[in-house]
């Protein structure tokens, strides 16, 4: 049986909910594509997510691994196309860390493709009817922090699991009354279902 691994985060920015974390829940509790799959529910705080979830991949390796945050304005669901080895935190994390221009690893490459299927994942959740785009910029806050730091660990040890960083929008609770996009939960974990299948079946070569 398949396994996958699906990372959400904790709230941040002083918001009381993360559609990242109800979303990787309920994407658990469903076991998208019929594969065997773990939820782990993230702290944003630099270098510890990267390190809980090295952790979980080395103790049961899986052969996906879904790392999902909140975008903030985004318009879709969002499959990011690269990250870099950049922090440039707009804000302090949830434990005060406000790094300005460092790497996120000190001489490691300056990016890493996601090895998921992103225009395939994006096809298939624009055919359910879910709105859904690739994106080039992860940001440098600590989604793309987790999204380079587990690639740059499944890189390093040279393990055959794809792995990406999704961006989910806003929830409709969240930006009442604001000029902001939102999505209904239950239509993202209707897109994500279909991404996640897709990344399980998709044949194309790992990149590394």
């Amino acid at each position: 049986m398949a396994r996958v691994l699906i990372t959400g985060f904790e709230p941040f920015g002083g918001a009381a909910v993360n559609p990242a974390a109800l979303a990787a829940e309920l994407l658990a509790a469903e076991r998208p594509g019929g594969a065997e799959t773990v939820c782990l529910i993230l702290p944003v705080v630099r270098y510890r997510c990267i390190d809980l979830t090295v952790a979980a991949i080395e103790r049961r390796p899986p052969d996906v691994v879904v790392m999902l945050g909140q975008g903030s304005g985004r318009l879709a669901i969002t499959p990011e196309r690269v990250a870099i080895n950049l922090d440039d935190f707009r804000e302090p994390d949830n434990a005060g860390h406000h790094p300005i221009e460092e790497p996120i690893v000190p001489g490691g490459p300056a990016a890493y493709f996601t090895t998921l299927p992103v225009r395939a994942m994006v096809r298939e959740m624009q055919a359910a009817g879910v709105p859904a785009a690739v994106s080039n910029t992860a940001g440098t806050y600590v989604c793309n922090h987790l999204s380079y730091g587990v690639l740059h660990h499944l890189a390093l040890r040279r393990l055959p699991v794809r792995a990406g960083f999704i961006h989910l929008p806003n929830l409709p609770e969240q930006v009442a009354g604001m000029a902001i996009p939102s999505m209904a939960l239950e239509t993202m974990v209707r897109g994500l279902r279909v991404a996640i299948a897709c990344a399980l079946a998709a044949a194309a070569p790992i990149r590394v």
